[in-house]
């Protein structure tokens, strides 16, 4: 049985591919510090240990006391808000701490690592779709910060034989094994569009409706957290045969709008969704959708569940977890 070590497990991403890795037979070790991860989202069988990743020798105690096999690092901060307004606390999160963690990997030896990375590293992409060929550009420090790892990664698979796979995630959507969206605050615009639904919001606030799109507002692209943690099991399988490093966007490969997104979503939920029109966020692009062709080819993934699928599966968690996990 291979033994994979989770870091953020707690997490909405990290829980709901621990929950795949348990059914896929590995053994599943979570490492959190639970800053922003939920203990509640864990199932009983995973062990779970409360620290955090730049704390050096205690991680490499747990290296040594377990025979770890590959690592999937969730562990970071996705604000890209907060990264502007307080990059310090990115810088040190998602690039400092993360680059101790894996100078720990190197000194124990364990080659296999496969990283959530962001489509934030692309910042303004010159071409639609996104390809993994574009130059990468952030244009806030969580992108930054996600590139900088990226890049630290090749080094370390050039000079000291890691092997990765770094995901670029677009936008995660949708609910499993009863884990959902409970991010504190929460910014994500189908959970807060669900949310004026259930009439714990009074409204949806509507950055930018003059954009040059069908409808005047941003287009992005969704992809389900389900499809999203079937990707970590091929990237998985991928390394542990001995594959070349590689990075991949994740993402079904097509934009919705916002005004697209939340029709579906009164859709879904049957109810009107009261909106208030406000001006445009600096920073942020017109259209982002991803070209997943590389991964289909070569990892053989495939994306199972539309925006519909995802809504669907978010309502229905959130219409029984109200308050998230309290």
């Amino acid at each position: 049985m291979k033994t994979i070590l989770v870091t953020g497990g707690a997490g909405y991403i990290g829980s709901i591919t621990v929950r795949r890795l348990l059914e896929e037979g590995y053994k599943v070790i979570v490492l959190d510090n639970l800053s922003r991860g939920h203990i509640e989202s864990l199932p009983k069988e995973v062990t779970f240990i409360k620290m955090s990743i730049s704390d050096e020798q205690k991680v490499l105690a747990l290296l040594d006391q377990h025979a770890i096999d590959a690592v999937i690092h969730f562990a970071a901060y996705a604000y890209v808000g907060e990264s502007v307004t307080d990059p310090n606390i990115y810088y040190n999160n998602n690039l400092i701490k993360s680059l101790i963690f894996l100078e720990c990997l190197n000194k124990k030896n364990i080659k296999n690592i496969v990283f959530s990375s962001s489509c934030a590293t692309y910042g303004l992409p010159k071409e639609i779709p996104i390809h993994e060929g574009l130059e990468q550009h952030p244009v806030n420090p969580y992108g930054l910060t996600k590139l900088l790892f990226e890049q630290a990664l090749k080094f370390y698979s050039d000079n000291y034989s890691l092997h990765f796979v770094a995901f670029r995630y677009f936008n995660a959507a949708g609910a499993a094994y009863d884990i959902g969206e409970d991010h504190r605050p929460e910014t994500h615009i189908i959970p807060i569009a669900l949310k004026v639904a259930l009439g714990e919001i009074e409204h949806f606030e509507l950055f930018g409706t003059d954009y040059d799109t069908s409808d005047g507002t941003c287009i992005r692209d969704y992809v389900h957290v389900l499809d999203l943690a079937e990707a970590h099991i091929l990237a998985l399988k991928h390394l542990d045969k001995g594959g070349e490093s590689k990075f991949y966007n994740l993402g079904i490969g097509k934009g919705y709008s916002n005004r697209e997104v939340l029709k579906i979503c009164e859709e879904v939920t049957g109810k009107k969704i009261s909106i208030q029109e406000k001006e445009r966020r600096a920073g942020d692009p017109p259209v982002l959708y991803a070209s997943a062709e590389k991964i289909k080819k070569e990892l053989g993934w495939q994306p199972r569940y539309e925006l519909k699928d995802m809504i669907q599966s978010a309502w229905d968690w959130h219409k029984i977890n109200l308050k998230g996990y309290v």
